[in-house]
């Protein structure tokens, strides 16, 4: 996919630097406002009708772009609009976590074409098996496509760890057990490289998925991942914070209580140990609670605990209560540094958050301090346990809509505007 073909090649430097640029903001602009007719993108992007055409008609010549309907809302006669088509090329996202391996691709227009799932204890077997198992999933993933004539264009698998992101290597995974492992470089022995494989820290990966193109509102936020362990990300003007050397949004490592418990990192009174979900269960039921049973998939175990919170049951709401206080005071000690438009609740946090929120908002209100917090939202994802995989599939597209010509074009398209 990422070859010049011989129209490109015809350009010199400057010119395909140029093209490449315009195409971007075409193909960024139908992303993030929708579908618009010619006129309408040649008025908002600053250039002629005759140069807004020819960019169209490359972009659908390259399967990216497709006619619509008539544009909605147009001042005087209406014209055909343009839209994203989906059907080129998708991103690809996969993530190794303690309980599970997945994989998400995502098209161009930002829909799900293939999902898969496998749940796994990936402490009780080595790297190699799991990424063995990923792999497979990858290929599952890619037959998908292949019965729907849509061709990968990259893959970024999610792990919960630190990533050293040059090398695509896990440099440290605590709930993992897992260090100075080169999961990339694993991954391409399995895969080959037909296209690219990159590594990134998970929670970076569901900070990105949140980070909605086009929504002000989700800019400049923070997203708080959760499952066994706990990360994040920070995103910042619609961009990841990654820290100098990429290790940003190790939230769940924070120090929050000293004489605390201690955590899987090796130190005591992290953020994770009060948050994490062994925490919450340990609040909330008895060892011998079937939610507390490592065999029950986390989905079903949260299900059960959003029952009997449903029904009043008072020690799962003061479970919650006690963990959303403590989620609280780590994003209070974040928006006091950050001041973040909103915190995003993902991972297992979005599936009981209506019942932690009123805890968290009102340490919020407690902790930062500017007035209302600072104007700090607490939201839940939508996505959930799929927000990193989706960012990772997410973050293969960026590459597509930043340059466009490295999709190569098709003998004909589909649909494509004249």
């Amino acid at each position: 996919m990422r070859t010049l073909d011989a129209a490109d090649g015809s350009l010199s430097a400057d010119q395909l630097t140029l093209r490449r640029t315009n195409l971007g903001l075409v193909l960024r602009r139908l992303r993030d406002h929708g579908p618009r007719s010619r006129a309408t993108l040649a008025t908002e992007l600053g250039m002629t009708r005759t140069a807004i055409s020819t960019l169209v008609s490359d972009l659908a010549e390259r399967g990216l772009v497709r006619t619509g309907g008539l544009e909605r809302g147009a001042v005087g006669r209406p014209g055909t609009s343009v839209e994203l088509d989906g059907h080129a090329v998708a991103g690809l996202g996969a993530e190794v976590n303690v309980n599970h391996v997945s994989t998400m691709a995502l098209d161009l227009s930002g829909e799900v074409v293939s999902e898969h799932k496998l749940g796994l204890d990936a402490r009780a077997v080595s790297a190699e098996e799991v990424l063995d198992r990923l792999a497979e999933l990858v290929r599952q993933t890619e037959a998908d496509l292949a019965h729907r004539d849509i061709e990968p264009f990259g893959l970024t698998v999610g792990v919960a760890g630190l990533v050293d992101r040059e090398r695509d290597v896990l440099t440290h995974g605590p709930n993992l057990g897992w260090h100075d492992v080169p999961v990339g470089d694993l991954l391409r022995t399995r895969l080959g490289d037909s296209y690219p494989i990159t590594v990134e820290n998970e929670g970076n990966l569901a900070a990105l998925a949140e980070a909605t193109p086009g929504d002000p509102g989700r800019q400049d936020i923070l997203v708080f991942f959760a499952e066994v362990g706990v990360g994040g990300g920070i995103v910042a003007a619609g961009r990841p914070v990654r820290g100098r050397q990429g290790y940003a949004g190790e939230f769940g490592h924070m120090i929050v209580e000293p004489q605390g418990r201690r955590c899987g990192c090796g130190r005591v009174g992290c953020w994770e140990t009060v948050v994490g979900l062994r925490a919450l269960l340990d609040l909330a039921a008895d060892p011998d609670d079937l939610v507390r049973d490592p065999a029950l998939a986390i989905d079903d175990r949260l299900a059960e605990l959003n029952r009997r919170a449903s029904l009043g049951d008072t020690r799962t709401l003061d479970a919650m209560a006690q963990v959303g206080g403590w989620v609280g005071v780590g994003g209070a000690m974040l928006a006091n540094a950050l001041n973040p438009a909103a915190i995003v609740l993902s991972g297992y946090f979005a599936e009981i958050g209506h019942y932690m929120r009123p805890a968290i908002e009102s340490r919020l209100r407690a902790d930062v301090l500017a007035p209302d917090a600072g104007g700090t939202r607490v939201e839940l994802s939508t996505f959930g346990f799929t927000a990193a995989v989706r960012g990772g599939a997410g973050l293969v597209l960026d590459a597509v809509f930043a340059d466009p010509t490295q999709v190569a074009r098709r003998t004909f398209a589909e649909g494509a505007a004249p």
